[in-house]
């Protein structure tokens, strides 16, 4: 009875202390939590320009023809008529080969000759005197016959041994080995005084042509559909270039022409080979060699391009977060192009003065809002600089040769040009 006055005044203090409604609900549950501000981004426009796009592919050089000296008939190797990599001419001298066996058979050939025209002069004159003596009757017909046969014989002799002094030229003529083409020579490959041609043609040095001399590589299947199309318009009949660098210069100094594409593109890498001719008056250009080869496309007016950074992937494909009204944010699905110094192009997807998010994909949820950090003028003046680098890149296509530092092209391509493939 004594506590009742305390518990009063206690009573008392909660309901001073506490509102009505704390009373209903407790007084100790937290407060409501605070509202969350909507993530910031950075917004940009596409820029619109005129964009040229390259594409760059590795090429091995080869020679245009390339020839195995070898011996053809045995003997000693007695002569050697050249230098190591020597620039040789078609018909100079490069071996001999032990001549003498050689000689002394296309002269028993020739003797062979004047015995069987001898024995050919002996039977037409045996032939000519019974045809007479047949008249008389002082033969018997067979006999006539048996002279014929004989001439003929003879006659035949004289062939078979005209082909035999034939044989033994030839012969003769492979003991002297000359060069069958223009080219730089090999070292040789067997020193003087040794057996060559016994059992076997001895390799005895290569020569290969070096002006002009051929480039493979693998184009891509875009790139060579785009070069039947050109080659069938009515308009266009140059043939395509294709611009070759070494991997100490500067650029693609090197030009030259398509002439040879496989009959097939290899499915499992979608490529086909493709050969192109180049013109080696200085000689850098060597067989074998691993080369940079760039194919130059034409001018793309109007590309919509955007910030490549800007572009995710999910399991529809490429798409970009636009923004929209009261900064509600959009996902729409792209259609992607080639790379631009860093900007991608969109075939596909948006159009120029839409707003898409350039900083900050990861923030954004499409359908919610965001806040956006870059004010409108920022984005308006990205779009007009990018249109006025459009104006400007047009005289440098115009002029290509002007400014040739820019690309380190000797050829002097467009500035807005680049080297990357599409994704």
């Amino acid at each position: 009875m004594n506590d009742s006055p305390v518990r009063f005044s206690i009573l008392k203090s909660l309901v001073l202390l506490c509102p009505l409604t704390l009373l209903l609900s407790g007084c100790n549950q937290p407060p409501p939590p605070p509202q969350m501000k909507p993530p910031a981004v950075t917004i940009a426009e596409p820029v619109v320009k005129q964009v040229v796009f390259n594409e760059d592919f590795t090429g091995t050089l080869a020679s245009v023809a390339s020839v195995d000296i070898r011996a053809r008939v045995a003997g000693f190797l007695e002569k050697i008529d050249f230098q190591p990599s020597d620039d040789v001419k078609k018909g100079q001298l490069l071996f001999v080969i032990q001549q003498d066996e050689y000689q002394a058979a296309l002269d028993k050939a020739n003797a062979q000759m004047e015995a069987a025209k001898a024995q050919l002069v002996d039977a037409q004159a045996t032939l000519d005197r019974y045809t007479e003596l047949l008249k008389k009757q002082a033969v018997t017909p067979q006999d006539v016959n048996d002279a014929t046969a004989a001439r003929d014989k003879a006659k035949a002799a004289v062939m078979g041994a005209q082909a035999d002094i034939e044989q033994a030229q030839i012969n003769m003529g492979y003991t002297t080995i000359k060069s069958p083409i223009d080219g730089k020579i090999s070292r040789n490959l067997v020193d003087v005084g040794n057996l060559v041609g016994s059992g076997e043609n001895t390799l005895l040095t290569t020569i290969v042509t070096m002006d002009p001399i051929y480039v493979y590589f693998d184009a891509s299947e875009r790139l060579w559909l785009q070069a039947l199309k050109k080659k069938r318009s009515p308009t266009d009949k140059d043939p395509l270039q294709v611009h070759v660098g070494l991997s100490d210069e500067e650029g693609f100094p090197h030009v030259g022409t398509i002439d040879f594409a496989n009959n097939k593109i290899d499915p499992g890498t979608g490529t086909i080979q493709v050969r192109a001719v180049l013109e080696n008056k200085q000689g850098f250009l060597y067989p074998g060699l691993y080369v940079r080869v760039r194919v130059y496309g034409d001018p793309i007016p109007g590309a919509v391009l955007v910030k490549d950074i800007s572009i995710g992937t999910d399991l529809a494909g490429k798409y970009l977060l636009i923004v929209g009204k009261d900064n509600i944010v959009e996902k729409r699905q792209v259609e992607i192009g080639q790379l631009d110094n860093g900007m991608r192009v969109i075939l596909k997807g948006i159009k120029p003065g839409e707003k898409y998010i350039a900083e900050g994909i990861q923030r954004a949820r499409p359908g919610k809002p965001v806040t956006i950090t870059n004010n409108q003028a920022a984005g308006n003046q990205q779009t007009a600089g990018g249109q006025q680098q459009n104006k400007q890149a047009a005289p440098q296509q115009a002029k290509p040769a002007a400014e040739p530092k820019k690309t380190g092209d000797a050829q002097g391509k467009p500035a807005a040009a680049t080297d990357n493939k599409q994704n």
